[in-house]
């Protein structure tokens, strides 16, 4: 029975487990986490979208084969990012279109998270997560991902894949009406609940 729920969008768990053997935290804290999570639902963390993006930097000419790429591994249409400003030993200018960005939510975010985490041998370090839980790393050639064939109309791509992850009822922060100034500290997600979520749902290995 697969261990992962789809609820408004966001990735979560369809049950907690009563005991769970981490790769890098110790019994006492997957106790610990574990028993909040199952006291208090609106604990469980949700992974509410995951961004690929693809840098091409000062190469402009292979934006056009970006775009068309991420196309093709996510079905959606990517949008273009600007340099913010100048960077003349990159040949950047302001304004100058650099990258290729989708932003993935619900069944689409999880079939390409799973094949993400496959390019990258289901395994991730400490630092790949921050403090409050987001996920950030990166995938050397697009060709590592499961299925997929080098063309040579397009290249070879590195990419890099970033994961949100937050609390049910973040989105206070985000709507238009009765808008929160903030969210309170206890109800951040941890980095620590973070990687027991990615080992749980995904099997993933976490390395220092």
């Amino acid at each position: 029975m697969s261990t992962i729920a789809i609820k408004h969008g966001s990735l979560t768990l369809t049950t907690i487990p009563e005991t769970f053997a981490s790769s890098i935290l110790n019994s006492e804290e997957v106790g610990f986490i574990l028993k909040q999570w199952k006291e208090n639902p609106m604990r469980i963390p949700l992974i509410s979208k995951v961004t690929i993006n693809i840098c091409v930097g000062g190469a402009t000419d292979r934006l056009d084969k970006a775009v068309k790429l991420l196309e093709q591994l996510t079905g959606q249409k990517p949008s273009i990012r600007k340099a913010r400003k100048t960077i003349r030993e990159f040949g950047i200018s302001r304004k100058q279109p650099i990258a290729a960005v989708v932003t993935l939510r619900g069944q689409k975010a999880l079939e390409f998270l799973r094949k993400a985490l496959y390019a990258v041998n289901n395994t991730l370090k400490m630092n790949s997560f921050d403090e409050y839980g987001n996920v950030s790393f990166g995938i050397k050639e697009h060709l590592l991902l499961p299925g997929v064939r080098y063309d040579p109309d397009i290249g070879i791509f590195g990419m890099d894949v970033a994961v949100t992850v937050e609390r049910p009822g973040f989105r206070v922060l985000r709507r238009r009406v009765k808008k929160a100034l903030s969210i309170p500290r206890r109800h951040r997600v941890r980095k620590e609940e973070s990687m027991l979520l990615f080992e749980i749902l995904f099997g993933v290995r976490i390395a220092k």
